[in-house]
């Protein structure tokens, strides 16, 4: 499986070794050459499988002899686009706890910054368009790097090393907040360092007040409201065409969970697993949750927030929100722009949107 940090964990452990030779993606996979000494070599396939990236799950390794080459240092070689393209790209991971920690941290170039990833987490399945994952073959091709993203990316000790979706404020993706009523297709907005949190600011705001918010996330967009606001939540359900199933909520973190949910240790870790999930917790007495989420039901759908979109808007809103699919019951969701706008106009007081395009299985992508 391709995204998940492989290239960079191979060069750093043939580094810890001394071995020479390459690394490179290619249809089928991951392909290594090594070369040294005998033992370096064997203590290079013992380690290779148990000290994988977290994300990363090896089914199997094939070795085979090779001629010695006596090269002079280990590589990550460009990816080799033959054949046809087998090897899977990783599913879109949720944001690693140091990204939340920049993401939040006033002093980091990246304070806010919407976007933020690095090799351990963020978008690949929703952005590869093919195989070999490579920048050029997701939809952050057009995003060229700035010279401090491209020095974080050719980085062996950096985080960001070979991240294919890193940016910044200053070379990035970027977030706008427009109206819904009456508008055509939205067009790219100019980037600015300062665009982004203000667009979410503003959003937050406006939840606040009880207004229905798309947001268009990773792969697609939401539906958004605040949960305890009766009138909002009343609203988006008519508007939606939900008669009675129940709404999901998104919460800023553990705690504000418990507010809400009785959690054992078992909902907990699923709670914090790296998928995110909707999990369903009994109900506390009185929580400040609008009856029309879950209209009779003793559980609450609950997730944290696995996007940084997700972590800056709770924590602006400062109370949870119902986070639901971005679409009028019984339709696809809508992850293009245009297509939100045409068909959500009805739901949606306002959409939260950004330039980076969304890549679904009925694209062009393999």
């Amino acid at each position: 499986m391709q995204g998940v940090g492989f290239r960079p964990y191979v060069y750093r452990l043939a580094g810890q070794l001394s071995l020479g030779g390459f690394v490179l993606n290619d249809s089928h996979g991951v392909l290594i050459e090594v070369e040294g000494a005998e033992a370096a070599v064997a203590e290079f396939l013992s380690r290779l499988p148990r000290q994988a990236p977290p994300r990363a799950c090896i089914e199997r390794v094939l070795t085979e002899p090779c001629t010695a080459r006596e090269p002079t240092g280990f590589a990550i070689l460009a990816s080799a686009r033959s054949g046809t393209p087998e090897a899977p790209v990783a599913p879109d991971t949720a944001t690693c706890a140091e990204c939340v920690a920049e993401l939040l941290d006033p002093a980091d170039r990246r304070f806010r910054y919407p976007f933020i990833n690095c090799t351990n987490c963020g978008p690949r399945f929703t952005i590869v368009r093919g195989i070999p994952y490579d920048r050029p073959l997701t939809t952050m091709a057009s995003f060229t790097m700035c010279e401090r993203c491209r020095s974080e990316y050719e980085d062996p000790g950096d985080r960001r090393f070979h991240a294919q979706p890193n940016a910044c404020p200053a070379c990035g993706p970027s977030l706008t907040l427009i109206r819904g009523d009456g508008l055509g297709p939205a067009t790219a907005p100019a980037r600015a360092a300062a665009e982004p949190p203000d667009a979410i600011a503003a959003a937050a705001a406006a939840l606040r007040e009880g207004a229905i918010v798309a947001v268009k996330g990773i792969g697609g967009f939401h539906l958004a409201c605040r949960a305890d606001d009766e009138a909002a939540v009343a609203a988006l359900r008519s508007r939606k065409h939900r008669e009675d199933k129940p709404f999901a909520l998104m919460v800023r973190d553990l705690p504000a969970a418990s507010a809400l949910v009785r959690l054992g240790e078992g909902e907990r870790a699923l709670l914090s697993a790296p998928e995110c999930p909707i999990v369903l917790a009994r109900r506390r007495a009185g929580a400040a949750v609008a009856s029309s989420v879950a209209a009779g039901a003793r559980e609450l759908g609950v997730m944290l927030p696995y996007s940084p979109i997700h972590h800056l808007l709770l924590a602006d809103a400062g109370m949870p929100l119902v986070m639901t699919s971005g679409n009028i019951s019984d339709e696809p969701i809508a992850y293009r722009e245009e297509d939100a706008l045409a068909r959500l106009r009805s739901v949606a007081d306002l959409f939260l949107i950004h330039d980076r395009p969304i890549q679904t299985p009925t694209d062009d992508s393999v």
